[in-house]
C-alpha cells in the first residue's frame, strides 16, 4: 500500500511540475510575441517595459552591444518615427528549469533583413517575465559564407585591429 501511495504522489508531483513548466513556456512565448509586436507598433514604453533594468541587447553589427540606456538612445529615433522594426516568429524553442527565475530561448525570425536568429535570456520578475539578454544575428546559409566573409573582410580587419589596440 505504501508503494502505491508513493507512486501516486510521485506521479502527481511530476504532472504538476510539467504543467508549471508548460505554463511558464506559454507565458514566455506571449512576452516575446508582445515584445516583437511593440517594436512593430513603435510602442517605445511597451517594448522597453518588457526588458529588465540591466538588459543587454546585442545587434547584428559587431559594434552593437548595448546596455538598456544605450539601446533606448539608439532606438528612440526609430520609435519616434512610428516605425521601429518588424520581426515575426517562424520558429521558437524555449527552455526552463524548475524553481528557476531564468529561462532561455532561440528563435528564427522573418525580418526586413531576411531570416534572422534571435536568442536570449528572460528573467521572471515581480511583474512577470522580462527580456534580460538578447542577441540578434543575420542567418547566413553555409553556401554563402565565403562571399559574405569576403564582403565584410575590410570592416572586420579594421575592427579587429582597433579592438586589439585597446
Amino acid at each position: 500500500m505504501k508503494k502505491i501511495i508513493v507512486c501516486l504522489f510521485l506521479s502527481i508531483s511530476l504532472n504538476c511540475f510539467a504543467q508549471q513548466k508548460n505554463e511558464a513556456k506559454q507565458d514566455i512565448n506571449e512576452v516575446l510575441e508582445q515584445w516583437h509586436k511593440a517594436a512593430a507598433d513603435a510602442s517605445f514604453d511597451t517594448y522597453f517595459g518588457l526588458m529588465t533594468e540591466d538588459a543587454i541587447f546585442i545587434g547584428t553589427d559587431p559594434t552593437e552591444n548595448w546596455d538598456l540606456a544605450s539601446f533606448k538612445a539608439f532606438s528612440k529615433p526609430y520609435f519616434d518615427k512610428g516605425k521601429a522594426w518588424s520581426f515575426s516568429t517562424l520558429e521558437r524553442n524555449i527552455f526552463t528549469q524548475s524553481k528557476s527565475n531564468l529561462a532561455w530561448f532561440d528563435e528564427l525570425l522573418d525580418t526586413q533583413m531576411g531570416i534572422c536568429r534571435g536568442s536570449g535570456i528572460l528573467e521572471k520578475t515581480n511583474t512577470g517575465w522580462k527580456v534580460k539578454h538578447y542577441v540578434l544575428s543575420i542567418a547566413i546559409p553555409n553556401e554563402n559564407v565565403k562571399e559574405t566573409t569576403a564582403l565584410k573582410k575590410t570592416f572586420d580587419s579594421d575592427l579587429m585591429e582597433k579592438l586589439r589596440a585597446q
